[in-house]
């Protein structure tokens, strides 16, 4: 016996074919790609003398570096989206977030601003990536322009379990603890080898490269602004190469401060003068020893 659909019941049944024919597309729709962004200002293209430069409204060039520095965060948010990020937050990393505006920044990004802003407390495991903008190297690294971690006049070296590290790699092993690869960085020839100790495949945009301290050879803005683009869109098409650098178990963070630059330490559990100018900070991981080291 034949059974034979009569039209009601092909109407009825036409919901149920159409939701049949639409569902893969909702499975095979892509993760949400965040992308959390560190800017700098010392590592900005164009950018090689501090006090000429990147002391907010003090500075001769402020306005100039002011608008260098977001022309790299813009391009570097253009790409981003182009690779597939689905939202951007940039944070106004330099001297207290006075260094970008509403104003001028991507329409398509938000921008983090403000103090006090913790990357501890704002980097979290929603994220999918981590990039740097404008970021210099270590302090005394070879031919590192303007190269300092965290305080010009304060730090002599920073070391991580024995490890010498600076704000790329402190950052880094801060996103690592919650599942958060470093993919990209834009700086000097300094601080794309940096990077590259704790991420090989992390892209790098190099828009100067080091002579001295204070002296070396740049890119023309227009020309660091298309480099920057292509890389982190590049690194968003690559995030599954880029893995998350995580430290296990006790850590220890030791700082060794300059003669003019030691700070009052109070005494306090996890907290320990090694020498004369050295203290180590001691916690069960990265982010306890870290927040013990914030004075």
């Amino acid at each position: 016996m034949r059974f034979r659909l009569t039209r009601p019941w092909k109407v009825a049944l036409f919901p149920v074919t159409l939701l049949l024919c639409v569902m893969p597309s909702f499975a095979q729709a892509p993760a949400p790609r965040k992308v959390f962004m560190i800017t700098d200002m010392e590592g900005v293209d164009g950018i090689f003398d501090s006090d000429l430069q990147c002391l907010p409204y003090k500075s001769p060039r402020w306005e100039e570096s002011h608008k260098l520095l977001t022309g790299e965060v813009n391009a570097a948010v253009d790409g981003l989206l182009a690779g597939g990020a689905t939202e951007v937050v940039v944070w106004d990393g330099h001297d207290s977030s006075q260094s970008l505006s509403v104003l001028d920044i991507h329409p398509q990004a938000r921008l983090l601003t403000g103090v006090p802003v913790s990357i501890t407390a704002e980097l979290d495991s929603s994220y999918s990536a981590l990039v740097f903008i404008g970021q210099h190297a270590m302090a005394g690294a070879p031919k590192g322009i303007l190269s300092h971690s965290y305080s010009s006049l304060g730090i002599q070296n920073l070391w991580v379990n024995g490890q010498l590290a600076g704000e790329i790699g402190v950052s880094l092993m801060l996103a690592g603890h919650v599942g958060v690869p470093a993919v990209m960085l834009s700086g000097d020839t300094a601080a794309c080898q940096e990077i590259h100790v704790y991420v090989p495949q992390a892209e790098c945009a190099e828009v100067k490269s080091g002579v001295s301290r204070t002296s070396g050879y740049m890119l023309s803005h227009p020309a660091a602004c298309a480099l920057i683009r292509a890389k982190a869109q590049r690194a968003i098409q690559r995030l599954g190469e880029c893995k998350a650098y995580p430290l296990t178990g006790p850590v220890e963070l030791r700082i060794e401060f300059t003669t003019r630059g030691e700070p009052a330490i109070p005494p306090r559990e996890g907290v320990e003068r090694v020498n004369e100018r050295t203290w180590a900070f001691r916690g069960k991981d990265i982010v306890d020893a870290w927040l013990k080291s914030r004075l």
